[in-house]
């Protein structure tokens, strides 16, 4: 079985540090073999704040990392870096590789740079990152998991959050259906939910999911969730082709983090 530790939004700079600390401890309890961060991992993208981010996942037990920037990882207010090296800070730290690809031979994952200099909040997908991704998901195996990272997400359900859907969503839903994508993982929002696209996005030729987490360790929480991240497990003895997404939630009284819902997702065998 295969475990993923799906963390979103720390915006370290705000960090809460007992929650840094139950992050820790949950990792080395839990041990996934992989971790992925997608995005907004510092405040207001400050070298500093880049270095605590690196120290949070040095400490991770995971073989192997798929890391996104945000919005808030590039800077806001050093306007001549913004314009001619936006995510240099970024990449001292986590290389770069903008739009990095995991695999394993449980695992196919494909991130993708939603984030541009030009648009301070709000993300973008184009028609060159929908066919390159939707390339790659028609080369994986058909036993392993396929996952697309995002930043912004690609479907909401609250009417407030509708004004932060990524631009370009509905063409890649699709294409990445169509392809074999099995889960969009995304943050952003700092609201963590499981839904089915196929049940809310007519014409998907296939089940897909998109699983949204909380802020990992910051402050910016919303009034509906605490801190938050997720667990995707994958490959259970005796299953196929199904995987099961835990959403641990951070508890105040215990200082750490608890599981709160548990979602088993059934997943297209071809």
């Amino acid at each position: 079985m295969t475990v993923i530790l799906h963390i979103s939004d720390p915006h370290f700079g705000t960090e809460r540090p007992s929650v840094v600390q139950a992050l820790q401890q949950l990792a080395k309890d839990q041990r996934p073999a992989v971790t992925i961060l997608s995005g907004d991992i510092t405040q207001r993208a400050r070298n500093v704040e880049f270095d605590a981010a690196r120290a949070l996942m040095r400490h991770m037990p995971s073989e192997s990392c798929l890391v996104l920037p945000g919005n808030h990882d590039i800077p806001l207010f050093a306007l001549l870096t913004r314009l001619f090296s936006p995510y240099s800070r970024y990449q001292r730290v986590f290389g770069n590789d903008l739009e990095p690809t995991l695999e394993t031979p449980d695992l196919l994952a494909i991130g993708v740079r939603t984030t541009r200099r030009y648009r301070h909040i709000e993300g973008e997908v184009s028609a060159k990152q929908i066919r390159r991704v939707a390339q790659r998901l028609k080369q994986a195996r058909s036993s392993q998991l396929r996952i697309v990272v995002t930043h912004q997400p690609v479907f909401v359900t609250r009417p407030e959050d509708e004004e932060h859907l990524l631009r370009g969503c509905e063409q890649a839903i699709e294409s990445w259906a169509e392809a074999g994508a099995d889960l969009i993982l995304g943050g952003h929002i700092h609201r963590p939910f499981v839904r089915a696209l196929h049940e809310s996005v007519p014409g998907l030729s296939r089940p897909l999911w998109i699983v949204q987490a909380g802020t990992a360790v910051s402050t910016r929480i919303r009034h509906d969730a605490n801190n938050s991240i997720n667990l995707i497990r994958y490959g259970l003895p005796g299953e196929v082709r199904r995987c099961v997404v835990e959403r641990w939630d951070y508890h105040e009284e215990s200082q750490a983090f608890q599981l709160v819902e548990e979602h088993q997702l059934q997943l297209s065998n071809g």
